[in-house]
């Protein structure tokens, strides 16, 4: 993805990436792709225009909305359960400033980063698209010196504007307090994978996700208890994305993408060895069960993890009406289930 940034930041336009430059074009825009510009261009899986894929029987097709629609509808959410993807067109959108970073907050801020943040959220156009994160930080590299070792909370925002008018919109959090960390300026496109800086080499973590109708005060207070300064964790990090705007539009071309009424997305994640496996994931499912309260039942099927990785998992990324309409496609082009070594839509 990183690359397709680069080709196109010098002429004003971008393609819908998600937070980190390595992950692939394909697989992040077929799963629905959740972004920095979300809030305001929608799901990447709603540009896309046509793509090339080998099907189970050999065939290489041009797929289109017009030449193989329900193929087309399928895959653009079903991921690689129909084929292989070979080649893909995505249109554009215009970005012409862009105002992002993050604010880094010491650890006893926490409960005071999320409230604030939660409520902030509620009257904030599209144009912004903003997470927050609570994270532990490893203490090793690649992780910043300054913030090793440490319980941060990490606010990030990216607001398609100016200097001027992204300041006057983000200073209810910059007023929170003091600071360890603060990125957010007007910035090249080129450089948005700054404002979240993740990690590109492999790390032994496991996850688990889910999406939140909205985040009340009684979410916050769950969600700090099991992940704040207090929590005797071995959770990195749990992350909330804030969704709605552009999102929440449907497709020109439908999709098999739902879930588009969600208002948050959480993430969270944890390192583990073989032997401490075990007890990082009694963690992360008690954070799930303690938030399932306001979830909408639903999950992003970019955001499943292991875990998910059984029929009743993958179901959850899909409502009961598209996925016995992606059944029907799976059995139109891989009867035999030959593309299942994935988060697998059975023909049977």
């Amino acid at each position: 993805m990183h690359r397709l940034v680069e080709e196109t930041a010098p002429f004003l336009l971008a393609p819908l990436t998600g937070s980190a430059g390595g992950v692939t074009v394909a697989g992040y825009t077929l799963g629905g792709g959740l972004g920095p510009l979300s809030r305001a261009y929608g799901f990447a899986s709603d540009r896309v225009l046509t793509f090339d894929l080998v099907t189970a029987d050999g065939v290489l097709r041009h797929v289109t909305p017009d030449t193989e629609p329900e193929l087309f509808w399928a895959v653009r959410g079903g991921k690689g359960n129909f084929g292989v993807v070979t080649a893909i067109e995505v249109g554009l959108v215009p970005v012409v400033r862009l105002y992002g970073g993050v604010l880094v907050f010491p650890g006893d801020c926490i409960a005071e980063v999320v409230g604030t943040w939660s409520r902030w959220t509620t009257d904030q156009p599209d144009a912004m698209t903003s997470s927050v994160g609570l994270l532990r930080v490893p203490p090793f590299p690649p992780f910043p010196e300054l913030l090793r070792g440490k319980l941060i909370a990490q606010v990030r925002v990216a607001y398609l504007g100016g200097t001027r008018e992204g300041e006057r919109l983000i200073e209810p959090l910059r007023a929170i307090g003091p600071r360890l960390l603060d990125t957010v300026a007007e910035m090249p496109f080129a450089e948005i994978y700054s404002i979240y800086n993740e990690p590109v080499d492999p790390l032994p973590f496991h996850d688990r996700s889910l999406l939140l109708r909205d985040l009340p005060a009684g979410a916050v207070e769950a969600l700090v208890q099991l992940a704040g300064p207090a929590a005797d964790s071995p959770v990195v990090l749990t992350e909330l994305l804030h969704l709605g705007g552009a999102l929440t539009l449907p497709a020109f071309h439908p999709s098999a993408v739902g879930a588009r009424d969600a208002g948050f997305a959480l993430h969270t994640l944890g390192l583990a060895s073989p032997d401490e496996m075990a007890a990082l994931n009694l963690h992360l499912d008690e954070l799930i069960q303690r938030l399932a309260p306001w979830s909408t039942g639903r999950q992003n099927v970019n955001y499943l993890s292991a875990a998910d990785a059984n029929a009743e998992g993958v179901r959850r990324a899909y409502e009961s009406d598209t996925w016995d309409r992606l059944v029907a496609v799976k059995r139109t082009y891989d009867p035999d289930n030959i593309f299942r070594v994935n988060f697998n839509i059975n023909p049977a």
